[in-house]
């Protein structure tokens, strides 16, 4: 069964690259979440966290290898998986410690993470595919686990973040488990926007950047919806990326024209229609 890691070595690398990359930003969008609380945080205890969001993200992948990996491969492709995200934590924390790094304790801690892994999700028993009670109550297990390793057990605004960066993670996941490669920034910008904006109230409104603009606009009877990308963000996109964004915002639109103009056409919205925008 060897072959079935040659096979699959690209696509093992990209997971495990996007596993602890999505685990890194998550831990980072949590001390977000509760700077006063971040401050009391030793190094020992964000490691921590980051760990958990390795075990749900192993879980995660072991969910969506069972759709997208035969059957007879799908054993030694989670042996793998387990050994190329030892190889690229012990590259992440070269130049951090050098050679003082201890590499057995990087390839114990992440067989205990995987092993503990299991032992804590594989008892929640549903399709990753498909919305389910047992689905949730397993996010939200997650979630209350990291507000509780972050000191805020009770911190359900904490838990319902944490639960929401790992569920966005897993498009992202199984993209790369079908050998669509994500493109370099994918990684950072798997946490939702939404958590993101959440865990950033106090930035100044001169710091944002609108990306990518929607609007609606009414003239006589007819509705006009558009979008549009700012020139930078543009520019940083490749052909491939481009088509695939504007076929998703062709179709926001549409969707966003559509209720805008059954809206602003109702009987009870008749004058609201006239600030021209939505």
């Amino acid at each position: 069964m060897a072959t079935a890691n040659t096979d699959y070595k690209e696509r093992l690398r990209q997971l495990a690259e996007l596993m602890l990359a999505v685990s890194g930003e998550s831990v980072t969008m949590m001390k977000r979440h509760v700077p006063e609380q971040a401050l009391k945080l030793k190094h020992q205890d964000e490691w921590g966290i980051y760990l958990e969001f390795l075990k749900i993200m192993f879980n995660l992948t072991d969910r969506l290898v069972a759709l997208h990996i035969p059957l007879k491969d799908q054993m030694e492709f989670m042996n793998g998986l387990e050994d190329a995200v030892t190889q690229q934590l012990k590259r992440a924390l070269e130049p951090a410690f050098g050679n003082n790094a201890d590499q057995m304790e990087i390839v114990l801690t992440i067989g205990t993470t995987v092993a503990e892994s299991r032992q804590t999700y594989e008892k929640y028993k549903f399709l990753i595919s498909e919305d389910s009670k047992t689905k949730n109550e397993m996010f939200r297990d997650f979630g209350e686990k990291v507000a509780e390793a972050l000191g805020t057990p009770s911190n359900a605004q904490l838990s319902s973040a944490a639960s929401l960066c790992a569920s966005a993670a897993v498009p992202a996941l199984s993209a790369v488990l079908q050998g669509q490669a994500p493109s370099s920034q994918e990684a950072s910008q798997t946490v939702p926007p939404s958590v993101e904006a959440s865990t950033e109230q106090k930035k100044s409104t001169g710091q944002e950047i609108k990306l990518v603009s929607l609007m609606s606009s009414v003239s006589g009877e007819e509705v006009e919806t558009r979008w549009g990308l700012h020139p930078r963000f543009r520019e940083d996109l490749t052909p491939s990326e481009l088509q695939q964004l504007t076929k998703l915002l062709n179709r926001v639109a549409k969707i966003v024209g559509e209720r805008y103009a059954a809206v602003a056409f109702s009987k009870d919205w008749a004058s609201w229609h006239k600030a021209g925008h939505a």
